[in-house]
């Protein structure tokens, strides 16, 4: 592949967003690359929900038929990772372990991680019977003995779909009163001491094991992992990342429509909203795919202006000549005109 190949648009990031903005970009008759390092943050699951026509429907295979639904409008899918970005007189040079691309503009679609808590057994089986959005995963895990992990508030949301709620208060302060009562109230059991590992019986979570060693039963665990942006190539450009107001992660501050701090280059998804779902993200993809091509927009006009100023040639002149050479029959009608009297 050679350096620097030259687009309109380079798009880090394959998933939802980074996909639906090239798609649009791509459609608008730009030219894009998307580079994508196939980490997919919602690759363990076994299918997206909450996204119409679309519930169900593994991960792998929406981020493969959104790859060939870009191709098909011209735009490139490249599978390697982005190791750095740098401003240039033209736009920005992303450099990655398949080559260099040149973009006027860079959209940063590169999600967010999610810090699980150093509990034997929970990366394992994250996405799987350990979960986190009760509208991603509360319909898969209804009716069983769900733990919920230190927060109250996921408590009372995940009792919406199960009667069997237990609250392990883990490293969390204890419930204050109006939050005991609102538990107690809704049925939801709080059990004290730290969780250290889980109890997995034939590939199935079965409990939450203590420090103290008692097991408490449990078939599925939701969490509420730190979300902290994936910003290394943001960074270097000069976007930083801020903690979010909710103070459950950080994030890239940034407009409607992706636009960041630093002029050309935008970000969407769950770098900038980290509570966004899937369909969420893909649709601030669109959103920002269409201000790049509205700031391209302007930005070819105003280049085609400056080469029409260059040549010489305006409305002016063209007057001022058509009056030096025709004089008074420069508008082709006067011959026909009778003449006026004196």
């Amino acid at each position: 592949m050679a350096d620097e190949t030259q687009v309109d648009v380079v798009v880090i990031g394959g998933g939802a967003a980074g996909l639906s903005a090239a798609l649009t970009l791509a459609r608008a008759r730009r030219s894009v690359v998307v580079v994508d390092a196939r980490e997919p943050r919602n690759g363990p699951a076994a299918g997206v929900h909450g996204w119409l026509t679309r519930d169900g429907m593994p991960p792998t295979e929406l981020v493969a038929v959104g790859a060939r639904e870009v191709e098909q409008y011209g735009g490139r899918i490249v599978y390697g990772r982005a190791e750095s970005a740098r401003r240039t007189p033209n736009g920005f040079v992303v450099d990655t372990d398949r080559g260099s691309f040149r973009g006027r503009r860079l959209l940063v679609a590169s999600g967010l991680v999610d810090e699980l808590p150093p509990i034997t057994g929970v990366r394992e089986r994250w996405g799987r019977d350990v979960v986190h959005c009760p509208y991603c995963h509360g319909w898969e895990i209804r009716d069983r003995p769900i733990g919920v992990l230190g927060s109250v508030h996921h408590a009372l949301l995940f009792r919406q779909w199960s009667t069997q709620v237990t609250l392990l208060r883990h490293s969390s302060p204890p419930p204050s009163a109006e939050q005991a009562e609102r538990l107690a109230a809704r049925g939801i059991a709080v059990v004290d001491g730290v969780v250290s590992a889980l109890e997995i019986v034939d590939d199935r979570l079965a409990g939450a094991r203590l420090d103290s060693g008692r097991l408490v039963p449990i078939a599925a665990l939701a969490i509420a992992p730190r979300l902290v942006a994936r910003d290394t190539l943001l960074l270097g450009l000069g976007v930083e990342t801020a903690e979010h107001p909710s103070g459950s992660g950080t994030y890239v501050a940034a407009d409607a429509g992706g636009r960041t701090s630093v002029p050309g280059v935008r970000v969407a998804g769950n770098a900038t909203d980290i509570a966004a779902g899937v369909v969420q993200a893909a649709a601030s993809g669109v959103t920002a795919g269409a201000a790049i091509n509205a700031d391209l927009i302007e930005e070819d006009t105003q280049q085609a202006v400056d080469r029409w100023r260059a040549t010489g040639f305006s409305a002016d002149i063209e007057r001022a000549n058509s009056q030096r050479v025709l004089g008074t029959r420069r508008h082709g009608l006067d011959s026909l005109l009778p003449t006026p009297p004196n």
